[in-house]
């Protein structure tokens, strides 16, 4: 099967593409492929990534749907929670009588990331291999094991965005398979290897030692795979990208660089970081800190404002409760300790507290990261966060005061904020 190489596409920093633009790149990169009789399985983000799912997934149906033996879709979860059956509706934006009938004959699946029996390796990174992918900082033989349910299927159609990511530097392309639908080896090893190279140094650079890893894992996979790679802006759809996994996340991600990037001339003192719905956890809402705290001054403090938010996990949140949340140094320097835990919650915990020292027993975090959420004061405290009571925050005493050195990001998570001159500890 020979998918579009470059990739086709288009994309706009001004503007936005509309529903004929859509279908005529994914009929363009569809209509060589010989689908019929096929078996073809979507994989799409979960609810926590914003993205016009629906409209590429209506298209693409309408274009192969017929010609096809089966056309599914399977949610590419990481280790996020399941969806039901409505609220993959809302994804793919079908309504329920859209649902029991013209896509009646679309299966959905949840990744279970978490269950062997759902999992199959597609072989083993050596350890000189992960050495040079990792530019020397781990020398460790890594299992690569994805969701089996893909070798039922002729063809992987990989759909969703593009944004700067803390752990591999832009999401997008083949990190839908891992740690989409992969297992937790890959997922554990490459969230603790971003990491050790930490967030201000990978989120927003597209070649870091992540996606090199998340690259050659795609590359074991042995099936077609064809990415549609969109880039969104506040109005809609402001670019589309259709081919390899590799070749189309590159030209979204140049994109994302361009629309996904906001630098200030200097820090601020405060930060109040207010998360959106979509993310329903802390485990989710940390990307409020992840995508500010570059431009949080040292000593100052970045609220989650996120008055929706009772867990700090829904799947972690007992190990999290356990180790709580700090500096990578605060792991690295204790590693006996530490290195039994999943290192993807190790990732998740040093990301949300940021950049820090750990020396001589005492550790000193860069900035103070303070929950205002469900989550009690209590819970806060015991994992290492500040904590202020959400009724107390009055939008309007952050707003327009970006002189005054305070920040308020209204929808956090997704624009990366950067400083024009950054300081060491933030460059790539």
């Amino acid at each position: 099967m020979n998918i579009s190489s470059p990739a086709i596409g288009i994309g706009y920093t001004d503007r936005t593409l509309d529903e004929a633009q859509v279908r005529d790149i994914a009929a363009r990169s569809l209509c060589n492929l010989d689908l019929s009789g096929k078996k073809v399985l979507c994989i799409v983000p979960d609810a926590t990534r914003t993205a016009p799912v629906g409209i590429m997934f209506r298209t693409i149906f309408d274009l192969i749907g017929r010609e096809t033996k089966n056309l599914d879709v399977m949610i590419a979860l990481g280790t996020h929670p399941a969806m039901s059956e409505e609220q993959i509706n809302t994804r793919l934006e079908l309504s329920t009588e859209e649902r029991a009938s013209k896509y009646a004959g679309v299966r959905y699946f949840n990744h279970a990331w978490d269950d062997p029996g759902a999992l199959q390796s597609v072989g083993t990174l050596k350890a000189d291999e992960i050495h040079e992918l990792s530019g020397g900082l781990f020398s460790m033989d890594v299992d690569v094991q994805i969701n089996r349910a893909v070798f039922d299927y002729d063809l992987l159609l990989i759909i969703g965005p593009v944004f700067p990511h803390e752990v591999v530097g832009f999401s997008g392309g083949n990190k839908y398979l891992f740690p989409g639908i992969g297992g937790p080896d890959i997922l554990n090893f490459f969230h603790w290897l971003g990491a050790i190279v930490s967030n201000p140094k990978i989120i927003g650079c597209a070649y870091t030692p992540v996606r090199r890893v998340v690259d050659r894992a795609g590359s074991m996979v042995p099936l077609p795979k064809l990415a549609f790679c969109m880039v969104v802006n506040s109005s809609g759809l402001a670019g589309l990208y259709a081919g390899t996994p590799e070749e189309s996340w590159a030209q979204a991600a140049d994109l994302s660089d361009k629309l996904h990037i906001v630098y200030k001339e200097r820090p601020f003192h405060t930060v109040l970081s207010r998360a959106p719905v979509m993310y329903d956890d802390l485990w989710t809402g940390g990307k409020c800190m992840y995508k500010l705290e570059p431009v949080v001054a040292d000593g100052g403090e970045l609220i989650i404002y996120a008055p929706h938010i009772s867990e700090v996990s829904v799947t972690h949140g007992r190990i999290i409760e356990e180790i709580g949340y700090h500096t990578r140094d605060y792991f690295v320097k204790q590693w006996e300790q530490f290195k039994h835990h999943p290192w993807g919650i190790l990732a998740h915990s040093s990301h949300v507290r940021g950049v820090g020292t750990f020396e001589n027993g005492v550790e000193k975090p860069r900035v103070r990261v303070t929950l205002a959420t469900q989550i009690p004061p209590e819970v806060c405290a015991k994992i290492n966060m500040g904590y202020r009571d959400p009724a107390t925050i009055r939008i309007e005493e952050f707003e327009n005061r970006e002189d005054e050195g305070v920040l308020y990001v209204p929808k956090a998570g997704e624009m990366l904020y950067r400083l024009q001159d950054p300081p060491a500890w933030a460059q790539g």
